[in-house]
């Protein structure tokens, strides 16, 4: 055991000790690949304590429910500050990590996609020089031209996933909010990528409560220094998921264009009413809702 793992035990001992002082019931603490944890419950409330050590120094994350009064309370305790990391505005770009980044979830039509993406030091200035930055700022014929040459030097650093609309309304149906299914797509590509890329850290486009993200973690995910930022497509990992998410995303829409006969509009718009009525009144509500997010508002106004 290193300097830094053995001030991480340390730290995490001293945080045991006095959580047991004040009434919380603590497990042992476990050493994972870049972290010592330990789970604390209070009051029917569970929540887990992280301290990282890395290049960078000590980090301490708390993993659970921002809301619950088992959060609060613990960043009061200890001496009046707050016990936890504070996810900062900024941070350096880690010279290895994943970059998570969604596209389709304000548009009426088509899938929700969200793809992550493994850059490292030698990486991330080539991805750079190609013309990798975020994806608002790239006409559609730019993000078809640097996405293929994103893949071409990038086998085995990327994963996607395509929840289509009918998939996507069960989903929806089924846990009646986006941002779950979007945390759980986020923490997906996470799990995905870290089979064959060795990544200590993540970060991620901010949608919401950073839960989301958290506790849709799995196994390998679990282990991870996450870090969910707004305006994130700055990190070149980012700005290169944000864009092959949109070229796939776009690529659903080539090809309803040849199944329908129709050119569907994407966002939210006058435009996009009238096409998804027309649609309606020609093929069914049924098949408007195999091209449709079915829980927005434009459908009440137009069913």
């Amino acid at each position: 055991m290193n300097l830094l793992e053995q001030q991480a035990k340390n730290l995490i001992a001293a945080y045991i000790k006095q959580l047991k002082v004040n009434g919380y019931t603590t497990r042992e603490p476990v050493k994972k690949q870049y972290n010592f944890e330990v789970e604390i419950k209070k009051d029917n409330e569970r929540l887990k304590l992280l301290v990282y050590f890395g290049n960078k120094g000590l980090k301490t994350v708390i993993q659970g429910n921002a809301e619950s009064g088992i959060y609060a309370n613990l960043s009061e305790l200890l001496y009046g500050e707050n016990l936890f990391y504070k996810q900062p505005l900024e941070i350096k770009e880690p010279e290895s990590y994943i970059g998570t980044d969604e596209s389709g979830k304000g548009d009426y039509f088509g899938p929700l996609v969200i793809c992550g993406f493994y850059a490292n030091k030698d990486s991330s200035p080539v991805l750079k020089r190609i013309g990798v930055r975020d994806s608002k700022e790239l006409t559609e014929n730019s993000i078809k031209k640097i996405s293929s040459e994103i893949k071409k030097i990038s086998a085995g650093k990327f994963n996607l996933i395509v929840i289509n609309p009918d998939k996507y309304n069960q989903l929806h149906e089924r846990v009646g909010n986006v941002n779950r299914i979007l945390g759980w797509g986020h923490a997906k590509v996470i799990e995905n990528l870290l089979t064959n890329n060795p990544a200590s850290e993540a970060i991620s486009d901010k949608f919401g409560d950073e839960s989301y993200i958290r506790n849709s973690l799995q196994e390998k995910g679990k282990n991870i220094l996450l870090h969910q930022l707004t305006k994130a497509e700055r990190y070149t990992a980012v700005a290169a998921a944000s864009i092959l998410a949109r070229e796939k995303f776009s690529e659903w829409f080539e090809i309803q264009k040849q199944v329908l006969g129709i050119e569907l509009p994407k966002g939210a718009s006058v435009m996009v009413e009238k096409t998804a009525t027309d649609i309606k009144n020609r093929f069914g509500e049924s098949r408007l809702k195999e091209l449709v997010k079915f829980h927005f508002k434009t459908t009440t106004k137009i069913i």
